[in-house]
Formats: C-alpha cells, sequence, structure tokens
C-alpha cells in the first residue's frame, strides 16, 4: 500500500502540473479532472502516510493515526465525489448540449468544487472530533480507527453513489445513441462512423465503471460484513485494489484527453507526433 501510495501520489501529480501549467487547460471539465487528480495525489501521501504511523513512529501517537485516518478519508471521499461531479458534467453536456456552454461557467464550477471539498475535509475530520474507536477497541472496524457503524454508513453511501453513477451513465447512453441515431438519418454516408464513434463511446462508459465497480465494491462490501477481529491479510488484499483506482484515474479520465495529451507531448519533448489524432470529439465520443 506504501509502495501504491507513492506511485498513485507521483502519477496524479503530474497531471495536477500539466494542468496547472497550459493556459488552454483553464475549461470546467479539466477542473474536475483536476479535483479527481487533487483527490488522488492527497490519497497517495494519505497512504504513505498511514504507512509512517503505523510502522515507523516510535512511540506511537492517538493524534498522528487520526490525522492519517482523517486524510485518508477525506481524499478518498473527494475522490469518489469528484468522479461523481464528472459523471455529472458529461451527462449535462449531453443533455442540454445547446445551452451547456453558457451555464456551466467556470465560476459556477469553481463553487461546487469548493462546496464539495468542504464536504469531504468534513468527513476526514470525524476521527479527530471523536469519532474513533481508539477508546473501545472492540467497536472497531477493519478501517481503524473508524468504528464499525461509521463504516458502514461509509460504505452504504459509496454504494448509493455508485448507484447514481450507474443510472447516469445509462442515460448517456441512450442520449448518445439518440444523436448517433439523428445525426446517421440526416447524413446517412456518415452513418458507419458514427457507430463506431459510439462503440468507443460505449467501451469507455464499460471500461469507467468496470475498473471502478472492481475497485471498490469487494471492499465496500467487506465494509459492511467485516470487524476489527478478521485477519488484516483479507483487510489488505481488498484495500489494495481500491487504492489502485487513484492509479487507474489519470490513465481513464486525463491522459486518454486529446488536448492533455499534446500538452504531454509538448512538455516532453516539444512537438506533437505527426500521427496524433485532430479529430473532433462528438456527442456519441461520451
Amino acid at each position: 500500500l506504501c509502495a501504491t501510495g507513492t506511485a498513485v501520489a507521483g502519477e496524479n501529480a503530474l497531471v495536477l502540473a500539466v494542468l496547472f501549467y497550459t493556459p488552454s487547460l483553464r475549461a470546467p471539465m479539466f477542473l474536475l479532472i483536476g479535483s479527481l487528480a487533487l483527490a488522488d495525489l492527497l490519497a497517495g501521501l494519505g497512504l504513505v502516510a498511514n504507512f509512517a504511523v503505523r510502522y515507523l513512529l516510535r512511540p506511537p501517537s492517538e493524534a498522528a493515526e487520526l490525522a492519517a485516518a482523517g486524510l485518508l478519508l477525506a481524499a478518498f471521499s473527494a475522490s469518489v465525489c469528484s468522479l461523481l461531479a464528472i459523471t455529472v458534467d458529461r451527462y449535462l453536456s449531453l443533455y442540454n448540449a445547446l445551452t451547456y456552454h453558457s451555464e456551466r461557467t467556470l465560476g459556477f464550477t469553481c463553487a461546487m468544487v469548493l462546496l464539495m471539498w468542504l464536504l469531504c475535509l468534513g468527513v476526514g475530520l470525524l476521527p479527530l472530533l471523536g469519532w474513533n474507536c481508539l477508546r473501545d477497541q472492540s467497536s472497531c472496524s477493519i478501517l481503524r480507527p473508524v468504528t464499525k457503524d461509521n463504516a458502514a454508513v461509509l460504505a452504504v453511501t459509496f454504494l448509493l453513489l455508485f448507484a447514481l453513477m450507474m443510472q447516469l451513465y445509462l442515460q448517456i447512453c441512450k442520449i448518445a445513441f439518440r444523436h448517433a441515431q439523428q445525426i446517421a438519418v440526416q447524413h446517412q454516408f456518415i452513418a458507419t462512423a458514427q457507430a463506431t464513434s459510439t462503440r468507443k463511446g460505449l467501451s469507455t462508459l464499460s471500461l469507467i465503471l468496470g475498473t471502478f465497480a472492481l475497485c471498490w465494491i469487494p471492499f465496500a462490501i467487506y465494509s459492511l460484513v467485516a470487524d476489527s477481529s478478521y485477519p488484516s491479510v483479507y483487510t489488505y488484499s481488498l484495500a489494495l485494489p481500491a487504492t489502485c483506482n487513484s492509479l487507474i484515474n489519470p490513465i481513464i479520465y486525463a491522459f486518454r484527453n486529446p488536448d492533455i495529451q499534446k500538452s504531454l507531448w509538448l512538455a516532453c519533448c516539444g512537438c506533437i507526433p505527426s500521427t496524433f489524432s485532430s479529430r473532433p470529439r462528438t456527442s456519441s465520443d461520451v
């Protein structure tokens, strides 16, 4: 987990550097990607801090343990909420395609991201405010020092957010199919291209939901049924895929974006490959 946290922090730091030093990447969509990268960066640092507190800090410090746990809670909460915000943004960009760019201003997105982060920071402060099991070890969950009741609340909340994301992506699929059919009817000669674009969009949705589900759902369900008496190896074996989601997020949401790819090529070698596709994205690309 410590090694994974180091890799997560480094990868997401690269995403933030690209977004920060590229003036053209200032659209609301990139702000949401930046929020996700920042959350995953803090999650990686939280994993390293948790390792240091548990195994390197002697004598153990309750305040340091609670702070490290709070950092992890806040970071992973912000990561999941950022993924939900990106999903909502993609849905609105298709559902309100004509008015999206005028209504979805940068200031509005900044306010929503700030509100989301304040909520997640509040979640991270809960262990420090007394919502912990350090005084009663029998009430500890697998997410020590989080209590079993609080871990169950977090797991149920996560499952509800995942269900909401799935519902939104199903709506995105319907809208994308409808757009592709309308374009195909108007321009039959590009129907094949639109079908290819729609299939690409559906594969992207499958990648997003499949990765998110495989990484997080086993750990969330385990948090509901297990407690601190369960062997730690089970917890670590399920927590590792969940943390790897923060390692995969930059690949799905950042490095696959053509604008970020261009910035990376310019930063690394000062040029853009001639094979780089400049095809404009359509609504069917989701």
